[in-house]
Formats: structure tokens, C-alpha cells, sequence
């Protein structure tokens, strides 16, 4: 049996501790007790970003913005399927994920945080959704389990009328809002139309190939 081993830790601004485990090849992103990410279960982030891109009206010079660069699957994903020209801001709340990614997690980030077409910012997505009027043609969430707050309670406030509100207004004309969830939540859903956003589910696998555990995807276009 393969040992779990703790890398490293940090601490949530305003939230609980995380901790970095390695065990054999694979890395693993805890709080508490429970399981965040995975290095081996990367096929929700994945299409979070794929189906995301392919609801844009022009990838090849797309502005989008990630909440949560998490182990980078989304962020990789999205720079596959953009063009060139495009162009992706990356808001990571947690100083020490992008130390792990630029540190024992390498080789998974395969470079990407260094790609011309990516920004980095250090900071609440919510400060940069409030300060990008009319300037993102996406908005791809996943910086929780989901619209019910598990890593810390003010992620809350990205979920609800006032951050939807909020995230409407950064987008431009057919911009999609994106939102990951480890469930499905009704009440969220009937919240997204309520606010205006022309509302899509999509189930899909944790892992690659159809297979684990289902999880949620929300796809919100603004008119």
C-alpha cells in the first residue's frame, strides 16, 4: 500500500487550512476531512474549460477569466482549445497553490502558468469580477465544492443574486458564466435564471473517459 505523505500546508484567508498530500505518483488537495482534488480525477475540470470554449462565439481571440487554478487542469485545458491571440486571467486566492504548482507539482502544471497568453493574480475572484466591466467574453468558477461554501464561507457571495449580478455585468454580449460543482443544486439553477442568465446542466465524470464519480456544470449566457 502506498503511503499518504503531507508536502506542504496553507492557510484559506478566512477559511480552514489546506493541506498537500503525496501518494506514489499522485497529489491530493485536502481540508479537513475532505478530498478537493486529485491529480488522477481531472475530467470535470477539464470540461469545464473544453465546453466552456466551444460556447464561445470567437476562442481564437476569447478574454476569459479561471477562479481557482486548483492543480491546472482547467487552466491547460482552456489553453488548448483558445487561439493565439487569446487571453486567460487566473485568480487564485492561495499564494502557496501556485508555490505547489511551480514546486512538487511541476510536472502536472507542464508549464502553463509560463504561457504568454496567461495572467496571474493573487487574490479573490470576486475583486476581479467586480473590477471587469464588460471585459470577459467567460467566466470559468470553480474555487469551491460548489455553491454551498465548503472552503470558506465568503466564496458564498460569488454564488449568490449580488455575485451573479456581479459576474452578468463582467461579461460581454453571449458571454458565458461557467460554474463546477461536486452536485447538482435546483435552488442554484432557479437563482442563475432569476438572474437573468439563459441557464444550462451538464453532468459529467470526475475522471477521464466517463468514468467516477458525476459531477456538475452550469452554463449561464448573458442574452
Amino acid at each position: 500500500m502506498k503511503i499518504r505523505e503531507l508536502i506542504d500546508t496553507a492557510r484559506i484567508p478566512g477559511g480552514d487550512e489546506l493541506r498537500l498530500y503525496r501518494r506514489g505518483d499522485d497529489f491530493i488537495i485536502a481540508i479537513g476531512g475532505n478530498e478537493l482534488m486529485n491529480s488522477r480525477m481531472s475530467g470535470s475540470e477539464e470540461a469545464l474549460a473544453v465546453m466552456s470554449c466551444a460556447r464561445l462565439r470567437k476562442p481564437e481571440t476569447a478574454q476569459l477569466l479561471i477562479g481557482g487554478y486548483g492543480m491546472g487542469f482547467t487552466l491547460r485545458a482552456a489553453l488548448a482549445a483558445l487561439g493565439p491571440d487569446a487571453k486567460i486571467i487566473v485568480a487564485e486566492l492561495v499564494p502557496e497553490i501556485i508555490d505547489w504548482a511551480r514546486g512538487p507539482m511541476a510536472g502536472l502544471a507542464a508549464g502553463c502558468l509560463d504561457d504568454p497568453r496567461v495572467e496571474l493574480v493573487i487574490g479573490d475572484v470576486a475583486a476581479a469580477i467586480a473590477a471587469g466591466r464588460g471585459r470577459y467574453d467567460a467566466i470559468l468558477l470553480d474555487v469551491d465544492n460548489g455553491p454551498d461554501g465548503l472552503v470558506r464561507a465568503a466564496n458564498d457571495g460569488i454564488y449568490s443574486a449580488a455575485g451573479l449580478a456581479s459576474a452578468k455585468a463582467a461579461l460581454r454580449p453571449g458571454g458565458v458564466l461557467a460554474i463546477w460543482s461536486a452536485a447538482p443544486d435546483a435552488r442554484f439553477t432557479r437563482r442563475l435564471a432569476a438572474a437573468g442568465f439563459r441557464v444550462e446542466e451538464v453532468a459529467v465524470r470526475a475522471r477521464t473517459g466517463g468514468k467516477g464519480a458525476r459531477h456538475m456544470i452550469w452554463f449561464a449566457r448573458v442574452g
